[in-house]
């Protein structure tokens, strides 16, 4: 099975590392070539033309940042190549844009399934992101090998859409998990109330989420310099989620104090 891998940023380097592992054939693409390097010398191959390593392939998985970042990188002429083969959307995007990409990829005579996954570099290294696959339970079996290349627990949501769903709602909880914690935190310090009789309080309430002690330390040192998930794309998620979730009727006055933030 020879794989295109799209995107080799923050969570798809280590993504193909791990298909590596898995033994499989991955050729990379990424428009800054400099980000490819580290995984070329670990057993990847670059693609030198878009094109011509879609036609290469049997599956195409896409790390992208975004729905328009795919649509700018593969035009006319890389989708009809898909003819055939499967595109894997592994992305933060919306149901309504993962329902786009199924209609368009199958429309050309390819298969297509979405596959995004919960967690960062920590649980990309250590083998347990959680995988939320949204397609056909046959491709959802078929490729069980490569979503088991990234962790052991991989959950069929259903149809195509509601994983991606799924996805945008965790990802909501990340944003505002984090903020209420950093203001009641903020607070305390301002108050010199003790940081650790405030955190063995919070531990033992229903309150409690392990990510904030996964952000303590960092927090009281204002150290964000090496992040697992930059702002810039925990912003861009938010702002989809805003738009998706306004869509749907659900009260996003929370989610817009927190964009704002």
């Amino acid at each position: 099975m020879k794989i295109l891998f799209l995107g080799t940023g923050l969570m798809g380097a280590p993504m193909v590392e791990k298909l590596l592992a898995a033994r499989f054939d991955v050729t990379v693409y990424n428009r800054t070539k400099s980000k490819t390097k580290k995984i070329i010398d670990k057993g990847a191959k670059r693609a030198a033309d878009l094109l011509d390593a879609v036609n290469d392939s049997d599956v195409v998985i896409s790390m992208l940042s975004d729905y328009p970042a795919f649509n700018e990188l593969m035009d006319d002429n890389c989708l009809s190549a898909l003819n055939g083969k499967t595109l894997i959307q592994m992305s933060t995007i919306s149901p309504e844009e993962s329902l786009l990409l199924l209609e368009t990829v199958e429309d050309i005579g390819g298969r297509y399934i979405e596959a995004p996954v919960l967690g960062s570099l920590p649980q990309i290294e250590s083998g347990k992101l959680i995988v939320m696959v949204g397609g056909s339970e046959e491709l959802f079996n078929k490729y069980q090998k490569i979503f088991s290349s990234f962790g052991e627990k991989i959950y069929h949501m259903g149809e195509v859409g509601q994983a991606t769903a799924a996805k945008l709602a965790l990802n909501q909880l990340i944003a505002s998990l984090t903020i209420a914690f950093s203001m009641s935190l903020g607070y305390i310090l301002n108050k010199k109330v003790d940081i650790d009789k405030f955190m063995n309080i919070l531990r033992s309430s229903a309150l409690y989420a392990s990510t904030f002690d996964k952000k303590l330390e960092n927090m009281l040192n204002r150290d964000y310099g090496n992040p697992n998930f930059p702002v810039k794309h925990l912003l861009k998620d938010v702002r989809l989620i805003v738009r998706e979730f306004g869509a749907n009727a659900i009260n996003i006055s929370p989610l817009i104090g927190i964009e704002e933030v």
